[in-house]
């Protein structure tokens, strides 16, 4: 279970494509045509970077995410959050949340640990 995230970063300008709103003034512009359950966790995983990413970036920042490829045999919505913490704690060299998927009996082969952050999508933020 792995997938490969490339992407950029830029300042916003006057004209820009669709992007998300992740926080503030952070956006995401995900991947043309990709999965709404990717693009969502795309966004969890910037999203827990964010505070800290619209703080040193006042001007805003937009993340594009130019590719994100994986097996699809073995691929789950989640490792795209894990894909996209991966790449920001990389590219902007942040500390370590606490996210990551362990295997284990059950659910999927995997359990996956958010850090901090309660579960996301668990429904009870849509209430």
């Amino acid at each position: 279970m792995a997938a490969d995230l490339t992407g950029e970063y830029r300042t916003p300008g006057s004209s820009e494509e669709s992007i998300l709103r992740v926080f503030r003034n952070v956006w995401l512009v995900p991947p043309v045509g990709i999965d709404w359950r990717d693009s969502a966790w795309l966004s969890f995983g910037l999203a827990v970077h964010a505070p800290e990413l619209s703080a040193t970036h006042p001007d805003g920042l937009i993340v594009k995410v130019t590719s994100l490829v994986f097996p699809l045999a073995h691929f789950r919505s989640e490792v795209a959050a894990l894909a996209m913490d991966g790449w920001v704690r990389e590219e902007f060299h942040l500390r370590d949340r606490g996210l990551y998927a362990a295997s284990c009996q059950g659910e999927g082969g995997f359990v996956f640990h958010w850090g901090e952050n309660p579960d996301p999508f668990s429904g009870a933020d849509f209430n």
